[in-house]
């Protein structure tokens, strides 16, 4: 019995990725998808793998592996792919409102759905957390505890804002040449580093500028103009290269996020060099378009990637409450190396991967209990009443019928 379940699984999963395969529009650019995709798994397991929890005298406080391990900056460049989702944003955003303007939808009726996707999974974020936090206050945890969980499980709510803001401006950046903001950035960071004496909130201008520059590109896409292989081949040289001058020569950091305790971050606000980090990503992304479309033909590759576009606010938003829960129900048994522990060497880096299955357990358990907040309830159609089905028109006879 036991050898037929894994054969019959596989066939669900099958016929499962089929049905999911067929129900697609021939015209959908399933490239699309799999970038966000990616560009959402890619901030999951970047901050699984960089935030650490250190159980200190009863306290927990954040540490990154980053921080006493700094020749694992590498590690950065490949999970730090917010620039990627930033991308196909602004090409989706454009391309759903002029839509919309063909369709005769007003502007707020578009901004109101495009946002009500975007928010509807954060209420049930802010008010488990809210509870949560309470909770821990009124059971006297450390404040520094609370404050520290707090801070991680709401810390994704700041890229939604900034994704909002953007949404809501796409009618008036959707013509917008991507150096403007470029050229923001670059002075911007001149002010702050260059010349000094800036004052501390001007860094804070690039939160907008610096995302609104692979934003722009989305919209460039839609418009056609980075179709060819030789805008990805410019946009990943010329990102790489003035990357590689900023962090060599100019001083930048060379992690693409935070890290305690570093007088500087390049993600918060975003830097010239994390700007132009997200360029040569952008870049990346562009040139892969074709290779993705033609490995998404197999049924259970495109499944997969729809699967995680259905949920993707609701992985994002819940990720760091699956580290966070997975750490908490594993203090009892003391400090578990690569959970509790200090990020300080190999040792801590090859237990922390062995952690995880186990947080994407943690993951799967909030999906199966938060998706539908992201989704909504699909109501099956009305049955026609008796009175309507007695009372429908019926449709005249055929000349054949009446003949006969």
């Amino acid at each position: 019995m036991r050898d037929g379940l894994l054969p019959a699984a596989l066939k669900g999963l099958r016929d499962g990725a089929l049905r999911v395969d067929a129900a697609t529009p021939a015209s959908r650019d399933r490239a699309v998808d799999a970038l966000r995709a990616f560009a959402i798994l890619g901030v999951v397991l970047g901050h699984w793998l960089v935030t650490a929890l250190v159980a200190d005298g009863g306290a927990l406080h954040a540490a990154s592996p980053l921080q006493h391990m700094p020749w694992l900056a590498p590690i950065s460049w490949v999970f730090q792919t917010l620039a990627v989702f930033f991308l196909v944003g602004g090409h989706v955003a454009t391309r759903s409102h002029a839509s919309a303007r063909a369709r005769g939808t007003t502007y707020g009726r578009w901004l109101r759905g495009r946002l009500s996707r975007l928010f509807r999974p954060v209420i049930a974020v802010v008010v488990l957390w809210t509870v949560a936090a309470t909770a821990l206050l009124l059971l006297d945890a450390p404040l520094d505890t609370v404050r520290t969980l707090v801070k991680l499980a709401l810390s994704p709510l700041w890229f939604l804002l900034v994704f909002a803001v953007l949404t809501a401006a796409t009618p008036l950046v959707a013509r917008l040449n991507p150096l403007w903001p470029l050229a923001v950035v670059l002075h911007v960071d001149l002010l702050r580093f260059g010349l000094g004496g800036a004052p501390s909130w001007l860094g804070w201008v690039n939160l907008a500028a610096g995302w609104l520059v692979p934003y722009t590109l989305g919209a460039a896409w839609t418009r056609g103009e980075l179709d060819g292989r030789r805008a990805g081949l410019v946009l990943f040289a010329g990102g790489a290269a003035a990357t590689a001058v900023l962090v060599t020569w100019a001083g930048y950091p060379a992690s693409m996020v935070g890290v305690p305790g570093e007088p500087v971050s390049n993600l918060n606000p975003p830097t010239l060099a994390a700007v132009a980090f997200g360029l040569a990503q952008c870049g990346l992304a562009l040139l892969l378009r074709d290779r993705l479309r033609r490995a998404l033909r197999r049924p259970l590759a495109w499944a997969a990637v729809a699967v995680v576009n259905l949920s993707a606010m609701t992985i994002f938003l819940w990720h760091q409450t699956a580290l966070m829960a997975t750490t908490a129900v594993g203090l009892p048994a003391g400090r578990l190396p690569g959970l509790h522990t200090v990020p300080d060497d190999l040792a801590w880096v090859v237990a922390r991967l062995g952690w995880l299955p186990v947080f994407a357990l943690a993951l799967a358990v909030c999906w199966t209990a938060f998706r539908s907040h992201e989704q909504g309830t699909r109501r099956a159609a009305p049955r026609p009443s008796r009175v309507i089905r007695r009372h429908r028109p019926r449709r005249p006879a055929s000349k054949a019928a009446r003949g006969a």
